[in-house]
């Protein structure tokens, strides 16, 4: 049950075309659905504005498309993310309407238009941190965020950066993705007057200890508005963005 459908049901109730009971009877479900192995929350777009996400690992195929199929009866675009060849082809043989994002290891379920607002810039510093800006990208755009993409622009090469500068300045968030030493969010901190979220990637060496590294100089960042999320966290990231973006574009 989302925001849009909850309106229109209270009008017809106070319109007159449904009853207080009927009503009560097609809440009478929120806010969990209870699967035996999985609560799914049905309330979560009334109070975030975007239905649950699906964390597909450590699930099996059947797992994830009962809570995806249970989600998609009252929600579109709904993400089942970081999704492996066996879930992407469960929900492909499952019948509902997927839109599979390879790149971003994403399956978008009853993917729908969304009106986008604002403008998130995602920043990835190398093409191989691009798995996870892509997570961050795709999953900002299902939850109705304009987005645009700049890749392989890392601390190695700035020149690959500086030509974009006045567009990131017209962002409302930026969410900067780096593996290796994870600079980049340093580096736009310094440059721009816009939230800065920074998405450290597994991608590096061995002295990166899997995104360690990474992570420890975001959060050592002296660049003022940086914020952080886990290593390989590009969903997180998007959601951030997106609260920060809507309540911008809201008050423009």
């Amino acid at each position: 049950m989302d925001r849009e459908k909850v309106r229109v049901l209270l009008e017809a109730v106070a319109g007159g075309a449904v009853t207080p009971e009927q009503a009560l009877a097609r809440l009478r479900a929120l806010p969990v659905d209870d699967l035996g192995f999985a609560r799914v929350d049905l309330h979560r777009s009334l109070r975030h504005g975007v239905p649950e996400a699906v964390f597909c690992e450590g699930k099996t195929p059947g797992q994830v498309v009962a809570i995806v199929r249970r989600l998609a009866e009252s929600h579109d675009n709904v993400l089942a993310t970081r999704a492996g060849p066996d879930v992407v082809t469960a929900l492909r043989e499952s019948g509902l309407p997927c839109r599979v994002h390879e790149d971003a290891r994403l399956v978008v379920v009853r993917p729908a238009p969304t009106d986008a607002v604002g403008l998130i810039v995602v920043v990835s510093a190398g093409t191989a941190d691009l798995p996870v800006a892509e997570e961050a990208a795709v999953t900002a755009e299902a939850m109705g965020n304009a987005v645009e993409r700049l890749f392989d622009c890392g601390v190695a090469g700035l020149h690959r950066l500086v030509p974009h500068l006045d567009r990131l300045n017209e962002a409302n968030a930026i969410i900067a993705v780096a593996g290796m030493e994870g600079a980049l969010p340093s580096v736009l901190g310094g440059l721009v007057d816009r939230p800065v979220i920074a998405v450290p990637t597994s991608v590096g060496y061995g002295a990166s200890f899997g995104g360690v590294a990474a992570l420890l100089a975001m959060l050592n960042s002296c660049a003022p508005g940086v914020s952080v999320v886990n290593i390989d966290n590009g969903y997180g990231a998007a959601a951030q963005a997106s609260q920060i973006n809507k309540l911008a574009s809201k008050l423009r």
